[in-house]
């Protein structure tokens, strides 16, 4: 059984937020093993936390170090974006979705947990949508 699952943006950004039952919810995800994540999830959360001042940038900078040495970090290259643009045509996703979704596969995740993204959809028969703030979620 493959134990590792990708996680989108909004995971990192709750867990450092003020929203105490999805600061919850994304600190418990974090914690478990098998996490995955690409490069944009982390920039786009250095890029979330400086545009919204949820951090510090002193503060934003540990966190997102922080993540890079903890959870796998995925390579993000020519196949991957190649993926995504045809993940782009055939579910209809914005190019940045598309990519997470790309990398997931990549990964051979078979969750990714987003709040953003259409829960419950199946990504290429592979890959399961989870938006883990909705009630047993997890």
């Amino acid at each position: 059984m493959n134990d590792r699952f990708f996680v989108d943006t909004n995971i990192l950004v709750y867990s450092v937020a003020d929203d105490p039952r999805k600061r919850k919810a994304a600190e418990y995800l974090l914690l478990q093993d098998g996490v995955v994540m690409s490069p944009q999830v982390i920039s786009e959360f250095v890029a979330v936390t400086l545009r919204k001042r949820i951090l510090e940038p002193k503060k934003l900078v540990e966190y997102a170090r922080k993540f890079l040495q903890i959870f796998q970090i995925t390579a993000t290259n020519a196949d991957t974006v190649a993926a995504a643009l045809d993940l782009m045509e055939k579910y209809h996703f914005s190019y940045w979705d598309s990519l997470i979704l790309a990398s997931a596969l990549e990964s051979s995740c078979a969750v990714v947990y987003s709040e953003d993204l259409q829960a419950g959809q199946q990504i290429e028969g592979r890959l399961t949508i989870v938006n883990p703030f909705k009630q047993a979620a997890l």
